[in-house]
């Protein structure tokens, strides 16, 4: 005889669930937004790609999610999160040396007491030339002897060179190398004939170090020129611009790419 479902006796005691009222949904909205804006202030960040430095690796139009965390020096109240000292080969986000409001993403080439000289475009690195299958070398841009050969060619022969930079820099050469002193990091976009980097700026000191970007969460396609176009009648041209052609400009295919 098959068996029958019944109603327990704990089934008929327990009561409806209760509707959530007015405050009880607005405090669950506050708890969430205040963990969203906590994360997004202290854990990560938002970023825009804006010129074509670090071509291939990332595109004019990448958003890009930064973690804050792994790279930051480490704290004592929080000795549960994972930190590690920067490396040759991360791509990190920094304050530009000498702009404090200005962010820049580049690639390190050099850790502290490393070595470095170009030959041709070239990096050798404590001696031995560099095989970087991500960095770009394209020769329609000609040779550049400043930024090519650095750093033999004297900085009075290079161009868009900062003026700190020009007077510190043979501080830093021994032989035909300079040395990365302690505390700093040598950096340069992918886009090597085409990237104003540690070779025109200098060191990036590790306390302008912001934090290392994870993936691309959104790229959209966009001119070189975007940069420069400020204006607030821009900005909304822009802005409509995105909002009409979001689905047919959005490079879908880069949607959490992962960056390395």
């Amino acid at each position: 005889m098959p068996e029958t479902l019944e109603e327990t006796p704990l089934q008929k005691k327990q009561p409806a669930a209760a509707d959530e009222t007015p405050l009880e949904f607005f405090a669950s909205i506050c708890g969430v937004l205040t963990l969203g804006l906590f994360a997004l202030t202290f854990i990560f960040q938002n970023f825009e790609i804006p010129s074509g430095s670090m071509l291939n690796t990332l595109l004019i139009g990448d958003h890009v999610l930064v973690d804050r965390v792994t790279l930051a020096p480490p704290t004592h109240w929080a000795p549960f999160v994972y930190y590690r000292n920067v490396r040759r080969g991360d791509i990190v986000v920094f304050y530009k040396p000498g702009e404090p409001n200005m962010f820049l993403v580049k690639r390190v080439v050099g850790i502290p007491g490393d070595r470095i000289h170009l030959r041709n475009g070239v990096v050798y690195l404590n001696g031995k030339a560099q095989v970087e299958p991500l960095a770009v070398k394209t020769t329609d841009a000609g040779y550049a002897p400043y930024r090519d050969d650095f750093p033999a060619v004297p900085a009075s022969q290079g161009y868009d060179l900062t003026a700190t930079w020009a007077l510190e820099l043979p501080q830093h050469i021994a032989g035909e190398d300079l040395v990365v002193p302690d505390g700093d990091y040598f950096c340069m976009g992918d886009n090597r004939p085409y990237s104003l980097d540690s070779r025109f700026w200098g060191f990036v000191p590790r306390q302008n170090i912001v934090g290392r970007p994870l993936f691309v969460y959104w790229s959209f396609i966009t001119g070189e020129d975007q940069i420069d176009k400020t204006s607030g009648a821009d900005r909304v041209a822009w802005f409509e611009h995105i909002v009409l052609h979001f689905f047919d400009q959005t490079r879908w295919r880069r949607t959490l790419h992962l960056i390395k």
